[in-house]
Parts: C-alpha cells; structure tokens; sequence
C-alpha cells in the first residue's frame, strides 16, 4: 500500500501485514498493520517504524514521500518489536538527530539493541513539549499500555493523538480510515484487541481517559500503531474504551466448553436451553473448535459465563485448561459464573472449573453441577435450571 496523506503534511507511510494470522497467540484472522507516521515540518519526524520483515514497505514508503536521509526526528512511542524490528536499519540509514523515547523506553531499547547505546535517544518527561517548527508534539506516558515504555505523542495544532498501541486492532485493509471500512467489523477487531491485549491494563485506561478529559485535550483523530485511523467514530471508540475499561458488560452469557464423548455438550446446551428461557442472549462456544481468543472475545462482552469440561486424569480436558489459563492471564472481572461437568469416576474437573471462576473474582452461584457418564432428562433439567438461575442472577444485578 502506498504513503497516504493522514493531513496536510502528515503522512502514513506502514506496512500492511497481510498474511499474519497468529500474533503471540491471539488469532489474527484479518491480518494486521504496522502503522508509521510522517510529520513534515522544520523537523521531520518519523513517529515509530514496523517489523523487521517489513522494513522494505517501509522505506519504499518513505522514498514516495521525500529521501528517508531528511528525517531530522524518530520518535519511539513503544519499543515492542513489531514496531521496532526495522528501527537499527532506519536509524543506521537515516542518521537522526534525536531519537525520542520515555524514561523506560531507553532501557528496554538498549536490552533490545546492543547498538541502541550509540544512538541519539533522548529520553522525555512525562508532559514534556517539542518544538517541530509550526507544530509542537506533546509526550505523555502510558506505562502498562500495554508495555512499561509505553508513552503518547499529541499534536495540538492538529489536535491529533498518536496512540501506539491503544485504540488498536488487528486489522488489514486498504483503506486507511475508520468510515472507509465495515464499521462492524471494525468494531469487532477493536473489542477482540482490547480483550486480548489491553484488558489486564484496564486500569491505566481508565488513567489516561481521564488524563484526556482533565487536560481537555482536543482530538479529531486517533492514530494507532494497529489497524485504521478513527476520525468519525472517536465518540464509539472512546466510549468503547470506557465501558471496557470499567469491566461493563452486556446482559448476556458465554457458555464455554470441551467434552470427550459429548456427555459435557449435551449438559452444555442444556445449560443455555435454561439461559434462553429467561430471556438472556447465549452463546454457546466449544474450546475445541473455536479459538481461544475469540472466546476471550466473548468472554469480555458478557456479564455471564459458565463453563464445563468432562474429568481426564483428576483435572480437566486439556484444552480447556489452555483456554482457562489464557482467560485468566487477561484478568477479566465483574463476571457471574457457574460450572459443571461429566465424569467417568472421579469428577475433578468441576472443581477446578470453580477455581477458575474464583481466580477471576466472579460471583458463583452454584457449588457446581456434576453428572456420571451420560446425563439423564432428569439431569439436563437440573442443567436447565442451572442457567435459568445463573440468567436471574444477572438480571437482578
């Protein structure tokens, strides 16, 4: 894709990932974008840079703008390396005058790179203002968003936030702008973004929103280092933010699931067969065929969840120990939950089901619900009733 002008002077100048379906596990079905920007002014400034793979796009892009040689400026606004795998190539070929990173970012740039010594950083404060001739980019951090090094760079006169990370998704396309695409997959893109890279973070969200509001900063575009540009959904990305940020969910449930001889599948359905006859919307979701972060996906947007396994070996199916222990890293809270499952002879796998669901803060209803070999009609009502009781729950709440 070539440079496209985000603005007058302004410039995206990336890489589009097209091919990319796994990144550190967390499915990427459509792809992704490495996001570079290009300020012309007094001082050119080049705002982050892209994987090492594709540091080629990237200087192609550059050279249809002007010699990559004139760019006076580099900002690091993270150091992860899909954003500064081409950064020593870059630098080595531009010869910069100042590299710019945070406090935390010069360390983790000089662990990534031996070279990184030799470079030009300079290390800004948090608030901290730089003259670029008629504009001036103002550096904010944003530690924990999603790395300790991570920081904001804001253009006031073009009142424009250049967000690395945050306000991301997953998402290759050849349009650049957020009302140039399907408005719900991109909503889509940016719920399974936060649920399975910022969620854990929701805190230091919550901070920089209200930094945002505080300083009265004015945005008309959000800049990501993933995905499109939000220049006229910024209210529903925002407010996206902080609902999921606060850990709001909707008043619907995620039953989530693995079974060895469908006994567990059939306690399943009949769990949300219960869920539906109170009127709350299910999905019902099989962690054999479906992808663990799509169903961290899931598991964010719901108020409810409840999960089952058959009993293998003391313990639960395996993959949905994968999915749980998944699940659990990204810290989800606020969940009403319940648990159950089959078993041959011992039946472990409830109980450590209801861990799960203890380890997340969710408020359990139920000691859990066990059933040996196949379950009866008497047994799949007691499912029923688990989700009608489990539905109540979130509707009293």
């Amino acid at each position: 894709m070539p440079p496209v002008k985000v603005r007058e002077d302004l410039y995206w100048v990336g890489a589009i990932d097209w091919g990319i379906r796994d990144f550190h596990g967390y499915s990427t079905n459509r792809g992704s974008t490495y996001n570079a920007y290009l300020l012309l002014d007094d001082k050119i400034t080049l705002f982050d840079t892209v994987k090492k793979p594709l540091a080629g796009q990237l200087f192609h892009n550059l050279q249809r703008v002007l010699d990559p040689e004139k760019i006076d400026y580099i900002v690091v606004n993270h150091v992860e390396m899909d954003h500064t795998g081409a950064l020593p190539e870059v630098i080595e070929r531009v010869k910069p005058q100042k590299v710019f990173c945070s406090k935390m970012g010069q360390k983790a740039l000089e662990a990534h790179f031996p070279q990184a010594k030799n470079w030009p950083l300079h290390v800004v404060e948090n608030g901290e203002k730089i003259k670029l001739g008629r504009r001036e980019v103002v550096f904010l951090e944003t530690r924990m968003i999603h790395w300790p090094d991570s920081m904001v760079s804001y253009l006031p006169q073009e009142k424009i936030l250049i967000s690395q990370d945050a306000f991301g998704q997953h998402y290759a396309n050849s349009m650049l702008f957020d009302d140039q695409v399907d408005y719900c997959e991109l909503m889509q893109e940016a719920a399974k973004y936060y649920a399975n890279i910022v969620l854990p973070f929701s805190a230091q969200v919550q901070k920089l929103l209200a930094t945002i509001e505080e300083k009265g900063l004015e945005i008309d575009m959000i800049l990501p280092d993933h995905g499109v540009i939000w220049r006229k959904y910024l209210k529903d990305i925002i407010s996206a933010y902080q609902r999921w940020s606060a850990y709001e969910a909707e008043q619907r449930v995620v039953v989530i699931y693995a079974t060895m001889w469908k006994s567990t599948e059939k306690m399943a359905l009949a769990v949300a067969s219960g869920i539906e006859a109170e009127g709350i919307p299910v999905k019902v979701m099989n962690a054999d065929t479906v992808h663990r972060s799509d169903i961290m996906t899931e598991v964010m947007l719901a108020k409810g969840l409840a999960v089952g396994s058959s009993t293998l070996n003391n313990h639960m199916l395996p993959i949905m120990a994968d999915t749980l222990t998944y699940v659990k890293g990204l810290r989800p809270r606020k969940k009403v939950g319940v648990a159950f499952g089959s078993y041959g002879w011992s039946g472990e796998a409830v109980k450590h089901l209801l861990k799960f669901l203890e380890d997340i803060k969710a408020e359990v209803v139920s000691e859990g619900l066990k059933v040996q070999y196949v379950p009866t009609h008497e047994d799949l009502k007691t499912c029923a009733e688990l989700g009608r009781k489990l539905a109540q729950t979130i509707k009293q709440g």
